[in-house]
């Protein structure tokens, strides 16, 4: 075993006087030491009740004859770090918690890793962790939130963002606005949308690292601590049959999970983890290959924000054991993969079909027959930018706008609050990349704000950050090369017409290349908004949202 290297022999003697330290028997150091990577936290709801998914994943272990033991991994909550400071930390924790996991795992020479993530930066940081550790891993996350009320209708976080906007517009009372915030969410998970926590909790069971269900079973759920219980057990069969993330995280998985990605309407922020968790893996994910299989494979599901259906019906009606039934049935993912189950893809999908044609709708009847992400490029976007398309309103999917640039979120959130943003409008939201920000905040305030104010199909949000998994409407996101990195995005000016055509695949800005020559010349980089600490060396490592927004170097 590999943790006998902190444990077995004459010499490790003071080892072990460490764990007895702790009350660990010799019985105990005899089994396999199985880390326990919890994310649990009293600051982000989806992560307050991983004590107790912890607790029942170290029973599972223990009932299989290992010893588990528990450490920490930080984890930011995004709606809670929203429209302040504190966004430009939430990407950049990613490198930070696989790092950290790394470091632990390393250290201490664990035998086996069981990963309890639930939000959204957290699950891909632990992924990356998986595949660059490739010791015998097995996921299982919190679960979503179940869907809040609000006068007598579901709703979920992106809801009440956007009441701000409808309070602003007239269109909503304070008081009403102060029902919703005691009602919007029930409890504990990861919220109730198809949201990048939900993204990527899903995407990890369609890779084949985390047991079925784990991506929609519901967090309040008995099921769900019995599914802890089972992950637990099963690590220690991974470890017995050497079974490695490498053997499960191949290009073909990949490709499963963008299949399923676009099946679903998953969150753009995937578009920035798969090719990041891939790096980690020796693998690379162009931006092209997201577009090439989004053509081939229909959209599904329309979950909130972009319908009116959440994660728990998304599970009523088989969750995603029978979204990739449906797939398998078209030919439309890889079913012979290996999975943490022991068995294939395909036999662990088998027998679980599709309980409601409403939520999972049929191959030949989809909310639309390409995938509910698109990636652009253009004039605007030479490396790429992404749009959630199957949350884009009809009327939105071509458009041509003057533009109105801002070089920050703060500046947009003003402008909106003053009534300053018209229809036809093009927002342009720059320096707020990896770089720029630096850390790609999230824009869910102004996009929430725009849907509140019922502008939502009338203007368009271009920005070299990111947009929330609760992001709906014209948001696009992602533009390479940031601002910061001297990008197209950096040479617009107040008024320039700015070209989208979704789907063409197109993000141009119609200026003439010798006016914009001239700008180049005459562009210069702004400052550095931060200059101490991690942000300031997250700011000089990571690389373009293109490839991940991942470390240089690794």
């Amino acid at each position: 075993m590999r943790s006998d290297m902190v444990k077995k022999g004459l010499e490790k003697a003071p080892h072990r006087s460490l764990f007895k330290a702790m009350g660990y028997t010799d019985e105990e150091l005899y089994r396999p030491l199985i880390g326990i990577v919890n994310a649990h936290n009293e600051i982000v709801p989806g992560h307050i009740h991983l004590d107790t998914i912890a607790r029942a994943v170290k029973d599972g272990v223990r009932m299989a004859g290992g010893t588990p033991v528990e450490f920490p991994v930080i984890g930011v909550c995004d709606g809670i770090a929203m429209n302040h400071e504190g966004m430009k930390y939430s990407l950049a924790s990613r490198e930070l918690i696989a790092d950290s996991i790394e470091i632990m795992a390393m250290a201490h020479a664990f035998d086996g890793l069981v990963m309890i993530p639930n939000c959204d930066k957290i699950i891909p940081g632990m992924l990356m962790a998986a595949a660059r550790l490739n010791l015998p891993a097995i996921f299982i996350s919190g679960g979503p939130m179940m869907a809040g009320t609000f006068q007598g209708r579901k709703a979920a976080l992106s809801d009440i963002f956007e009441g701000i906007g409808a309070v602003k517009a007239g269109k909503m009372t304070e008081a009403d606005l102060k029902e919703m915030e005691t009602t919007i969410c029930p409890g504990c998970g990861s919220c109730a949308g198809m949201f990048t926590a939900n993204s990527m909790n899903c995407l990890t069971e369609v890779m084949g690292l985390a047991l079925p269900g784990n991506g929609t079973v519901p967090a309040v759920a008995a099921a769900r601590v019995r599914l802890a219980k089972k992950t637990g057990m099963k690590l220690m069969e991974l470890l017995e049959k050497e079974i490695r993330p490498s053997r499960i995280m191949t290009g073909k998985a990949f490709r499963n999970c963008i299949a399923a990605d676009m099946a679903l309407g998953c969150s753009t922020n995937t578009v920035l983890h798969l090719p990041a968790i891939a790096g980690e893996a020796g693998l690379e994910l162009s931006l092209d290959l997201f577009n090439e299989i989004s053509e081939k494979v229909p959209q599904l599901c329309k979950l909130s924000p972009a319908g009116p259906h959440f994660v728990e019906d998304l599970d009523r009606a088989g969750g995603v054991s029978a979204l990739l039934h449906r797939l398998l049935e078209s030919g439309l993912i890889d079913g012979d993969l290996p999975t943490v189950t022991g068995q294939t893809l395909a036999e662990n999908i088998a027998g679980h079909p599709v309980l409601d044609d409403n939520v999972i709708r049929r191959v030949e009847d989809p909310y639309s027959h390409t995938g509910g992400l698109s990636i652009l490029r253009g004039s605007l976007a030479p490396d790429g930018a992404v749009v959630k398309k199957g949350a884009v309103d009809p009327a939105m999917m071509v458009h041509r706008g003057p533009a109105r640039v801002f070089n920050s979120e703060e500046e947009i959130c003003a402008a909106l609050e003053a009534g300053d943003i018209h229809k036809g409008d093009v927002v342009v939201i720059r320096y707020e990349g990896p770089k720029g920000g630096p850390g790609m905040r999230e824009m869910l305030t102004p996009t929430a704000m725009v849907a509140g104010l019922g502008l939502d199909k009338k203007v368009a949000l271009i920005t070299d950050g990111r947009f929330s998994g609760a992001t709906r409407g014209a948001s696009i996101g992602h533009v390479s090369p940031e601002a910061a990195e001297a990008g197209p995005i950096a040479l617009v000016e107040d008024g320039d017409l700015i070209s989208i055509d979704i789907p063409a695949g197109r993000l141009d800005l119609v200026v003439a290349e010798d006016i914009l020559e001239k700008r180049r010349k005459g562009w210069q980089p702004q400052p550095p908004r931060v200059k101490k600490g991690y942000l300031q060396r997250y700011s000089r490592l990571v690389t373009s949202a293109s490839t991940g927004a991942a470390f240089s170097g690794k």
